[in-house]
């Protein structure tokens, strides 16, 4: 969250953050309904944001990674519309709602940070429809895959090796398309010499051809 921040401004949102709370994979942070009294910014691990369909079953909205923000939504109506659980051992910054509203009367900095969050969220829900609504499956697998790299890149890490938190199923729920549809679109991708998959760990070996898929 601090992204864009002066060490001033910074400093002053560090302030406000109650402590780092600690979540075990599979444990979940927030659920749908819960009160909106926190957002939340990730300090290591990854999460998944879900909601629960009319049929009951689980939809998987997001993918969220170190640096991200969690809770953006509850800015809605005051109460949780989803709920995010922790595809791995994660830790989390917990900012009060009220002080961090106190923090962006203050701050006009922060107060564009916030901003410029909630329009990212706003481009991220665009582009997931765009994806569901355009694109072929071999297409949705390779953005997703692009997509992860560039976060990491932007945040200083590897892009083009990285473990890929989200299970098979996840990715399926996530991008409109069956489980064994991910897991030969992969296998497809690995013949071709796209990359290189271990387990979770992915290894890009061509970032020119994935684009092109």
């Amino acid at each position: 969250m601090p992204e864009g921040l002066s060490a001033t401004d910074t400093d002053k949102l560090q302030s406000v953050i109650v402590n780092a709370r600690n979540i075990r994979r599979g444990e979940t942070l927030f659920r749908i309904g819960d009160t909106f009294d926190a957002l939340y910014a990730i300090r290591s691990g990854s999460l998944k944001t879900v909601v629960t369909s009319a049929n009951g079953r689980d939809q998987v909205m997001g993918l969220h990674l170190g640096g991200d923000a969690l809770g953006l939504e509850g800015f809605e109506n005051g109460h949780h519309a989803c709920r995010a659980v922790a595809l791995e051992d994660s830790s989390v910054c917990v900012v009060p709602l009220s002080a961090f509203e106190r923090a962006c009367r203050e701050t006009i900095a922060i107060q564009r940070r916030l901003l410029q969050l909630l329009s990212r969220e706003v481009v991220r829900k665009s582009t997931q429809t765009v994806i569901l609504g355009t694109l072929r499956a071999d297409e949705r697998v390779a953005a997703l895959l692009l997509d992860i790299s560039s976060r990491l890149t932007r945040r200083g890490y590897a892009g083009n090796e990285f473990n890929l938190r989200f299970t098979r199923d996840d990715m399926g729920s996530f991008l409109g398309i069956t489980l064994e549809t991910v897991s030969r679109t992969l296998s497809r991708f690995q013949a071709k010499g796209l990359l290189r998959t271990d387990g979770k760990l992915i290894h890009i070996l061509d970032f020119d051809g994935l684009r092109a898929v």
